[in-house]
């Protein structure tokens, strides 16, 4: 399978073990990345608050330059979803208004358009459970997550507004982490804290109203026995694992709880090692996860974590 890959700024910056850890992943997944490496920021939401026009002309160039290459759009960010997802809402709902961008864009460089209803978008966890499938992907794990209790971190912009991501009964994206957690053979811990905000939005404005929200889902999960988190968007890994000895001052508990990457969780049950999937880069170490020897990472030993 062939996907334009963008994988967002902060997963080439402050998370490179997510970059990394994807690009490892998906031959085994037997994904072909074309990176669209002259792709822009997606704005996450924050450029569209001063200038929405300048917002989705950005994003309307990164939907061109996927359309060139004939495939499928997968992104590793969920607040990339998001922010993408609600501007090709506004560039499909009004041809006039996509005129003045694709105008945006041919003054940028000769040519490009993005056209209505040529771009399919996905993230990488809707692409495994809609177009790999759950009962695939269970026939690849080489190393099934025995024992592992993970939660389910999802983030805001992957799973609201519900109608613009296609949340429904046919596609309850909302409980994608639930299903492929199962079907990697871990066990899924519920916690209050799983559907709700990271707060990374709001850290620049109320550093400690943010650190509390990351310290509140932290102790949530752990508190309901989870050996870690999973997510699907870099910025909450930041607010969570970045944050998190911060976030531990501010709650007064200590927490240490992991914080994995999509990509870091399925590549453990595909049968790489920590090194490989950049584990050594995180602040709360994933011991909790390399301790378990026999049941989760056999064979692979904790030297050098």
């Amino acid at each position: 399978m062939k996907v334009a890959y963008w994988p967002g700024c902060v997963s080439r910056g402050f998370t490179p073990e997510l970059h990394g850890s994807m690009a490892k992943v998906a031959p085994l997944l037997d994904i072909e990345l074309i990176e669209l490496d002259r792709a822009n920021c997606c704005g996450a939401g924050v450029i569209a608050e001063h200038n929405q026009e300048l917002a989705d002309t950005l994003n309307a160039r990164t939907f061109a330059l996927a359309q060139q290459t004939d495939a499928m759009m997968m992104n590793i960010c969920s607040t990339c979803q998001g922010s993408q997802t609600e501007c090709q809402e506004r560039l499909d709902a009004n041809a006039e208004y996509r005129e003045v961008i694709n105008e945006n864009l041919d003054k940028a460089e000769s040519g490009m358009r993005y056209e209505k209803g040529q771009v399919v978008n996905k993230n990488f966890l809707w692409l495994l459970v809609e177009d790999i499938g759950l009962e695939k992907l269970r026939s690849m794990v080489k190393r099934p997550l025995k024992d592992l209790r993970v939660g389910p971190f999802y983030g805001c912009y992957i799973i609201r507004p519900t109608d613009r991501l296609g949340i429904d009964e046919q596609y309850p994206r909302d409980r994608y982490l639930h299903m492929l957690i199962e079907a990697l053979g871990g066990t899924v811990i519920e916690y209050a804290g799983q559907h709700k905000c990271c707060g990374f939005p709001i850290i620049t404005m109320n550093k400690e109203a943010s650190l509390k929200q990351a310290a509140r889902h932290l102790g949530d999960a752990m508190d309901a026995e989870a050996d870690c988190l999973v997510t699907p968007c870099p910025l909450c890994h930041l607010n969570l694992d970045l944050q998190q000895p911060l976030a531990e001052r501010v709650a007064g508990r200590d927490l240490g709880l992991p914080v994995l990457h999509l990509p870091q969780l399925v590549g453990l049950a595909l049968g790489l090692s920590p090194e490989e999937l950049g584990f050594g880069r995180h602040v709360a170490k994933p011991t909790t996860v390399i301790d378990w020897s026999n049941a989760v990472v056999a064979g692979v030993g904790s030297e050098g974590w």
